[in-house]
């Protein structure tokens, strides 16, 4: 049936082109975000999934930011540790000289003083084995340090403190320890020894530690990279395909708007009846 009041053809014709312009929409938004669902509407299910990704990455961010301050903390005390047992061993090697009994008053007394100087920077050492406020050898953190070790919160990996001044548990010396005789030279020897062999264990135990922290900061960088190709994956858009595709509903998108004009020239036809 001819009419002038209702265009059937160019009703489908605008639909059609409608339909082709929310395509094209959706495809530049694609290319313009390198995401084929970039918001909730796009897939709301994938979008949920993805999101909840985001927040594990992020999470793993700050595990990650966590371990590095934990492993600096414990390098820190590693290398006062390892300065502290070259010094140990410089005043065995004092106190074993002053321990001869032939020893001469004037070499005596050179020897203390040296060893003195020895023994007041192991105490300056400590002092300064700080990171960030931390100091795991003074012995002020008696729970040692903890760092986060998943995303939830819910697990730590502790590293214990080591108390490597003087008159710590470690070390057992008195802050005035000297060699200013033979006696007291023979005493410093064993005792020093003895330190030497507790400040080894100490350090093996930091250094066990240490490792353990590194160990898990490469594993958590693995997930975090695992669960980014996860997300990437869920959204990420295909552009050479979306490129093709554009290309397609552009040429699609002419077509209607000409078969859009040709339906609504289709009404003047009607004029040729009254000729």
């Amino acid at each position: 049936m001819a009419s002038v009041n209702t265009n059937a053809g160019a009703m489908v014709a605008l639909q059609n082109l409608n339909r082709t312009n929310q395509e094209l929409q959706t495809v530049q938004n694609r290319i313009n975000t390198g995401l084929a669902v970039s918001s909730a509407k796009d897939n709301g299910a994938i979008y949920a999934i993805a999101q909840n990704m985001r927040a594990e990455v992020g999470s793993l961010r700050a595990v990650n930011n966590s371990l590095d301050l934990a492993i600096s903390v414990v390098d820190v005390s590693l290398a006062a540790g390892d300065a502290i047992s070259d010094l140990l061993i410089e005043m065995k090697e004092k106190a074993l000289a002053a321990s001869d009994v032939s020893l001469d008053s004037a070499s005596r007394t050179a020897l203390n003083e040296d060893f003195k100087a020895l023994r007041d920077q192991i105490s300056t050492i400590v002092e300064n084995a700080e990171f960030n406020g931390s100091n795991l050898i003074d012995g002020s953190m008696s729970g040692g340090i903890s760092a986060l070790a998943n995303a939830k919160g819910t697990n730590t990996i502790n590293v214990t403190d080591e108390d490597m001044s003087l008159s710590g548990t470690i070390l057992g010396l008195s802050g005035g320890t000297d060699i200013a005789s033979q006696s007291d030279a023979a005493a410093a020897v064993t005792a020093i020894e003895s330190a030497l062999t507790n400040l080894n264990s100490a350090l093996s135990r930091l250094g066990t530690g240490s490792k353990s922290l590194e160990i898990h900061k490469t594993f958590v960088s693995k997930l975090s990279d695992s669960l980014e190709k996860g997300i990437g994956n869920l959204v990420d858009a295909d552009l050479a395909k979306e490129s093709a595709r554009l290309q397609s509903l552009q040429v699609k998108q002419q077509l209607g708007i000409q078969a859009l004009s040709i339906a609504n020239s289709a009404p003047a036809t009607v004029l040729g009846f009254f000729r």
